[in-house]
């Protein structure tokens, strides 16, 4: 079946970005919005999609659970072939297991010279509470141009966890003050809304994609 997408963005946009959802969450969910449109206000194109067994809730009594992420793989090649040619630049990415997905698939699609970069928003470096799960081990060796936004306080990794973690130096980290798994802050504690994270995510990504599409 081919894939559904959302898209977001101008169409002559220069780059593209095809984002993939968490673990519980549609591609439609508040979060996911919001970061789509933040990314189409400072002209990006997005096309975000959905895995099967979260389609399949759509339609489903039952609540299906999602698979390992390595058996989602194919799922996310099939959407870049689906896609087919961006007008620029495709970077490929995702929302915390859906960027998990993108990181564990992107040095085949980079060395093909299908896409430029990946970029993952609240990587799940470990489950919750459990620091010894690491979610790392191909990360040392990624060659794909990487960018990940992490919430200072997400309980997917903290910064003095992932400081000592050994990872590719094709990957930069920002942080985003006091943002939880969903990239959110408490204004009253931090001084920002979720809409200044947003906006540096997407000002961030834009002239990070100028830089390595050259």
């Amino acid at each position: 079946m081919p894939t559904s997408f959302l898209f977001d963005g101008p169409e002559d946009a220069r780059v593209t970005i095809l984002l993939a959802h968490g673990a519980g969450a549609p591609m439609d969910s508040a979060s996911i919005n919001a970061t789509a449109k933040a990314l189409a206000a400072e002209g990006l194109r997005v096309a975000r999609f959905e895995f099967s067994y979260m389609a399949s809730r759509r339609t489903d009594a039952g609540k299906k659970p999602p698979p390992r992420a390595d058996k989602v793989m194919p799922e996310f090649i099939a959407a870049v072939d689906d896609l087919g040619p961006t007008n620029g630049p495709l970077l490929i990415g995702g929302k915390s297991m859906g960027g998990r997905v993108a990181s564990m698939v992107a040095d085949s699609l980079f060395e093909a010279g299908r896409i430029t970069g990946l970029v993952c928003l609240g990587y799940p470096f470990h489950p919750p509470a459990k620091p010894e799960t690491l979610r790392t081990a191909h990360l040392a060796e990624l060659r794909t141009p990487t960018m990940i936004f992490h919430g200072t306080r997400d309980e997917f990794g903290s910064p003095e966890e992932i400081a000592g973690y050994t990872l590719s130096p094709a990957i930069t980290v920002q942080f985003l003050e006091d943002g939880d798994h969903d990239l959110k802050p408490r204004k009253a504690l931090s001084g920002f809304s979720t809409a200044d994270h947003l906006k540096t995510i997407a000002t961030s990504i834009d002239a990070w994609a100028k830089r390595i599409a050259k």
